[in-house]
């Protein structure tokens, strides 16, 4: 269940299914089933259990859920937040439940064993105040686990974001689908434990819906993985470029570097300053170092049709020269990824990269953090003002004809096409210096062997986020490219 589905997608997820003949309250009881099992999984018979229900459909999940759990000898009130109108489905919902109705309290959820979040759901789009702000803020203050309906009351579920103030729940019971704000941050760290429940909507749907948005794993892109062939050679697996900075800033080239041989590359060569030639030559094995000293010089060895993609910018220096070096690498056939000082070096000129992306055939990768990406796309309205992460990188994407890989505990993929793809698998350890250098290398690698660009940004991203869970605490970047074999493995044996 790779699809993401926006709280409209979700909607017209419901209202297909509803038109197909299956009737909406059979969709909120068996919503409420799944709370209530998960509740009932967790949580011993004759607990004290607290549902604090709004006035729409999530409410209505909510009730069905205290029915049932009543049923099965729970002791259960429901807390009303709201002027108590529910319609449709809910208000049926709410008719079935006879067991006792309060206004909602601080006091009220004091006691309880447990609390089912049935407040608002995924679509909420505007800041939580009043009496919703009071019982968000009181079910968080108790000590009793939350179980989220949908999602945790004050995310919104399509950009991740808290309005205001939100449930940091225990686990959270979606159902159909995950949503973007499920993995997006900060609604990732809002969900707990997150199941996603069949209600009866059939799969058939997505294809009316064409949704746009992927969770990033293995099953988005394996099919296009590349897996070198026994009548294969190193040239066959393509031939990386990484440029490197002076003397005193090599070291991110050689991560780089580095991690493009570990992802699969047949080739990698450091094209490197006179200056720092002997200081990659002694610290580099299996890959090449050849000097390169200038922008003409890096045309003229990106000219052999065999060095099949470039990276640029790690530790290359911001300024001029890289200027010069990224658009030689640009007006040149082979692929390119361009990071760190290679972004950074086009800020307040976003114009001159933009024309030298669209002008190519070959694909771009850009991989910037949020300060590259804030700095790079200042001038960009739609990136700036874009409600979620997401959507600013498909701001960026389409604005530059590039693939946009923005980093962080939630890296998000982004194609010019509005493909967009959401990753869950990091560890906060990736969080030291060269990590994305390695990331850039793993996308270089992948891309070296033909692999299709949104593609091979979205299995980099995976790959570096399980290298960083096999390497483990302590890990620092050198020990990504050397995690990778395992996880390869892994991978490929499945």
């Amino acid at each position: 269940m790779i699809e993401l589905l926006t709280t409209t997608e979700m909607a017209e997820a419901d209202r297909l299914t509803i038109a197909g003949g299956r009737p909406g309250i059979e969709l909120m009881e068996r919503a409420g089933v799944a709370v209530a099992q998960l509740v009932m999984l967790e949580r011993p018979r004759g607990s004290r259990i607290v549902v604090v229900a709004g006035s729409g459909n999530n409410g209505g999940d909510g009730f069905v859920a205290a029915r049932l759990l009543a049923e099965r000898g729970y002791s259960v009130r429901v807390l009303r937040v709201g002027d108590g109108t529910l319609r449709g489905d809910a208000a049926t919902a709410a008719q079935r439940w006879t067991g006792t109705t309060q206004p909602a309290t601080a006091e009220g959820v004091a006691d309880a064993d447990a609390i089912v979040d049935a407040l608002f759901g995924a679509g909420l789009d505007r800041p939580v105040e009043g009496e919703a702000r009071a019982i968000i803020e009181a079910m968080n203050a108790a000590s009793s686990p939350i179980y989220a309906v949908d999602l945790p009351s004050g995310i919104n579920g399509t950009t991740g974001a808290a309005m205001g103030v939100a449930v940091t729940a225990t686990a959270t019971v979606t159902f159909f689908r995950n949503k973007p704000g499920h993995l997006l941050l900060p609604g990732r760290l809002h969900c707990g434990r997150i199941h996603v429940a069949d209600i009866g909507i059939p799969a058939s749907v997505l294809d009316r819906i064409g949704p746009q948005t992927f969770r990033n794993g293995p099953d988005l892109w394996f099919e296009r993985f590349p897996r070198p062939r026994l009548d294969g050679h190193k040239y066959t697996r393509g031939h990386a470029v990484v440029l490197s900075g002076g003397i005193d800033s090599t070291g991110a080239a050689r991560l780089a570097a580095r991690g493009a041989l570990r992802a699969g590359a047949g080739l990698v060569t450091i094209a490197s300053p006179r200056e720092a030639l002997v200081v990659n030559a002694s610290a580099s094995l299996a890959v090449m170092v050849r000097a390169v000293d200038d922008a003409g010089a890096l045309s003229d060895f990106l000219a052999d049709a065999r060095r099949n993609v470039a990276v640029l910018g790690p530790g290359g220096g911001m300024g001029a020269r890289m200027r010069e070096h990224v658009l030689a690498a640009l007006a040149a056939d082979p692929a390119v990824v361009l990071d760190a000082d290679a972004l950074t070096s086009f800020a307040g000129d976003l114009a001159a990269l933009t024309g030298a992306i669209r002008g190519r055939k070959a694909p771009v990768l850009l991989t910037p953090h949020e300060g590259e990406f804030g700095r790079l796309f200042s001038e960009l309205d739609e990136a700036a003002r874009a409600p979620s992460k997401l959507a600013r990188a498909r701001a960026a994407a389409a604005a530059t004809g590039a693939v946009v890989l923005l980093k962080g505990g939630d890296t998000v993929v982004a194609a010019p096409d509005g493909r967009g793809a959401i990753a869950e698998n990091a560890t906060a350890w990736l969080a030291t210096a060269g990590s994305g250098d390695v990331l850039a290398g793993f996308c270089a690698g992948l891309l070296a062997q033909q692999m299709s660009v949104f593609e091979a940004a979205c299995a980099g991203v995976w790959l570096h986020g399980e290298a960083g869970n096999e390497a483990g605490p302590g890990l620092i970047s050198e020990d990504l490219p050397e995690a990778l074999p395992a996880v390869y493995r892994r991978l490929l044996s499945s």
